[in-house]
C-alpha cells in the first residue's frame, strides 16, 4: 500500500461549502465543495509518469499495483482525506460567465514529498456541483492529448501543470465531438494531473464579482502564504506585489508560447493560472505553417480571439479582469494600472530577446527588429513550417546556399514564386552580415539556438496517430511519444521520422488541424 505524505492545506485553511450534496447549484461564500470521484466499471491504467511519480515519492513498483488504479481513477479514496472541486468564474471569450468551478476536475488530496506540496486532481471522474449541464466525465482523445502535452511542454522548459497518470475508466461516454449534432459514444479516460496549485484567475474573479470581499481577502490571504511566501505577511502593498508576480509570471509564460509556437486556444480567465503555469490542455495546437492568425479552437473560427499572434494581448486584457477582482482590497488604481503598463513594456522586450535567441544573437544591434520583422513577414509569404525553419537555421552557413538549406520546411517549395525567393534571399545575405557582429563560433552559436528551437514538439497529427492507435487497443505509440518528448532539443536520430511537415492527409482531419472543446 502507497504510502503518502498528505498535507492539506487548502481544505484546512478555506472556506468549505456547507452542502454535503453533490448536486449542481451555485455555490456561494465558499472556495470549494466536497465531491466524490464516480466507481468506473473496469478501470485501467494505461500509463504512468514515473517522473512525476516519485516527485510525489510514488514507486516504480507501486504504480503497477492495484491500489494505485484505484485511488488515481478515483475508485477508492485515500484515508483521511476528502475529494472536492474549487468553484470559479470566469470571462469566456471576453464575457463574464459567472459560476464555473472545476465541472469535470475533482482533486484529491495534497501531497508533501522532499519539501514541495503537490495538488492532485482527476479530470473526468464525475460529476461536480459545477458540471452545470455536462456529466464530469471525459474520453480518451481529449486524455491522451492533455496527459502527453502536459509533460511535453514541462521538457519544453514552460510553465506547466504535470501528469500522473493516464487511465480508461471501462466506461462509454456519449460526446459530439464537432458539435455537428451528430453525437457518439467514446471511450472514457481519467488524467491524474498535478500542479502546486490550480488556483486560477476565475477564483479570484467570483468573489469580487458577488461582492464577497471577506472571502476574496482570505483566498488572497492564502495565496500569498502558501504560493508567494516570500512576500511576507499579507498587506495591501504585498497584494500590489502579489499581482505584480502574476502578471510577470504570465507573460513569461505566453513568451514561452510564443518562442515554440504553442496555441493555447481557450485563454478564458478560468484558464489561467494564478502561478502562470500553462493549465486546461484542450483545443490547444503548435504552429505548422508560421501563421500569427492561426487557432486551433473550432468555436474561435470566426473571431480568432485566441489565435497564435494575440496571446499576449489576451494575456494582458485577462490581467486587466484579475486586477478588477482584486481591487476591492488594495483600492488603488494607480499602482495596478502602473504593473499593467509594465506588461506592455516588458513583452516588447522579452519578445525581442526571445526571438533574438531564436537566431542566435547575443550582441546588441539597433537593426535586429528591423530583421526579425522581415523574417516574419517572409515566413508567412508562403507555407513555412515553423519548428522546422527555426531548427534549421541553426545550421545556416550562408547567404549563397541559404534558401537551399530550408526547402524541407516549405509546404510547396516547388510552387514558390521568383519574388517570395528574392524575399528569402534578401533577408538570408542581412543575416549572413548580421552573423558577423557575433563572437561565437558557429557550433556554440548552434548550441545555443538549439537549446531554445526544439526539434519535437507534439503536433496534432502525432497525438491524433495516438488516439487512433489507442482506439484500437494498441498503447505503444502513446508511450512512444512520450518518451520522444522528453527530450525535445535532442537530435534523436532514431526518431528521424517525427522531424518532418504535417502530411497532407492530416491537413483538414478533425483532430489534426482544428479542435473543438469537446471532450
Amino acid at each position: 500500500m502507497m504510502k503518502l505524505n498528505i498535507k492539506e492545506t487548502f481544505t484546512t485553511e478555506l472556506p468549505a461549502d456547507p452542502n454535503m450534496e453533490n448536486t449542481i447549484r451555485q455555490v456561494e461564500n465558499s472556495v470549494y465543495s466536497f465531491a466524490s470521484p464516480k466507481r468506473t466499471r473496469a478501470a485501467k491504467v494505461l500509463h504512468v509518469s514515473q517522473e512525476m511519480a516519485s516527485e510525489l515519492g510514488i514507486t516504480e513498483e507501486e504504480t503497477t499495483s492495484d491500489y494505485f488504479k484505484n485511488i488515481f481513477t478515483g475508485n477508492e479514496v485515500y484515508p483521511n482525506t476528502k475529494p472536492f472541486s474549487m468553484c470559479y468564474g470566469g470571462h469566456q471569450f471576453g464575457n463574464w460567465a459567472g459560476q464555473l468551478g472545476d465541472g469535470r476536475a475533482i482533486n484529491l488530496f495534497e501531497v508533501e514529498h522532499q519539501n514541495k506540496n503537490w495538488k492532485v486532481q482527476l479530470k473526468g471522474a464525475g460529476k461536480t456541483p459545477y458540471s452545470r449541464t455536462a456529466d464530469g466525465l471525459a474520453v480518451l482523445r481529449s486524455s491522451v492529448r492533455e496527459y502527453l502535452c502536459s509533460e511535453a511542454m514541462f521538457h519544453l522548459g514552460i510553465p506547466t501543470t504535470r501528469a500522473l497518470s493516464l487511465s480508461l475508466s471501462g466506461d462509454d461516454v456519449l460526446r459530439d465531438m464537432l458539435y455537428d449534432g451528430n453525437p457518439a459514444y467514446e471511450k472514457g479516460a481519467i488524467v491524474s494531473r498535478i500542479s502546486p496549485s490550480f488556483l486560477r484567475f476565475g477564483n479570484f474573479e467570483i468573489f469580487a464579482a458577488r461582492k464577497d470581499i471577506k472571502n476574496l481577502k482570505t483566498l488572497t490571504d492564502y495565496t500569498i502564504k502558501h504560493h508567494f511566501s516570500h512576500l511576507g505577511n499579507p498587506s495591501k502593498e504585498d497584494y500590489i506585489q502579489f499581482f505584480k508576480e502574476v502578471s510577470e509570471r504570465t507573460l513569461a509564460m505566453i513568451i514561452h508560447w510564443q518562442r515554440v509556437g504553442f496555441v493555447h486556444g481557450v485563454m478564458n480567465t478560468d484558464n489561467m493560472s494564478i502561478l502562470g503555469l500553462t493549465i486546461d490542455f484542450g483545443p490547444y495546437g503548435w504552429l505548422e505553417g508560421f501563421d500569427f492568425g492561426w487557432t486551433p479552437n473550432t468555436t474561435d473560427r470566426q473571431h480568432k480571439r485566441y489565435r497564435y499572434g494575440n496571446q499576449p494581448n489576451i494575456g494582458l486584457w485577462n490581467l486587466y479582469q484579475l486586477a478588477n477582482a482584486l481591487y476591492p482590497i488594495i483600492e488603488e488604481v494607480k499602482p495596478l494600472e502602473a504593473i499593467l503598463d509594465q506588461y506592455k513594456v516588458h513583452f516588447e522586450q522579452d519578445s525581442l530577446a526571445m526571438m533574438k535567441s531564436k537566431l542566435g544573437l547575443c550582441v546588441d544591434d539597433a537593426n535586429d527588429l528591423k530583421l526579425i520583422q522581415h523574417l516574419e513577414d517572409n515566413l508567412q509569404l508562403a507555407e513555412i513550417d515553423m519548428t522546422i525553419f527555426f531548427r534549421n537555421l541553426s545550421s545556416f552557413t550562408d547567404a549563397e546556399s541559404g534558401l537551399s538549406q530550408f526547402e524541407n520546411s516549405f509546404y510547396d517549395f516547388k510552387n514558390t514564386t521568383d519574388e517570395i525567393k528574392e524575399n528569402w534571399n534578401l533577408w538570408f545575405k542581412k543575416y549572413e552580415e548580421r552573423l558577423k557582429i557575433e563572437s561565437l563560433l558557429f557550433e556554440e552559436r548552434k548550441q545555443k539556438m538549439n537549446a531554445v528551437n526544439p526539434k519535437y514538439v507534439l503536433r496534432n497529427y502525432m497525438s491524433q496517430l495516438a488516439i487512433d492507435a489507442a482506439d484500437k487497443g494498441d498503447y505503444s505509440l502513446i508511450d512512444e511519444l512520450f518518451q520522444l518528448l522528453k527530450k525535445p532539443y535532442d537530435e534523436q536520430p532514431n526518431n528521424e521520422k517525427w522531424f518532418s511537415k504535417r502530411p497532407e492527409w492530416a491537413r483538414n482531419k478533425a483532430g489534426c488541424s482544428m479542435l473543438s472543446c469537446s471532450s
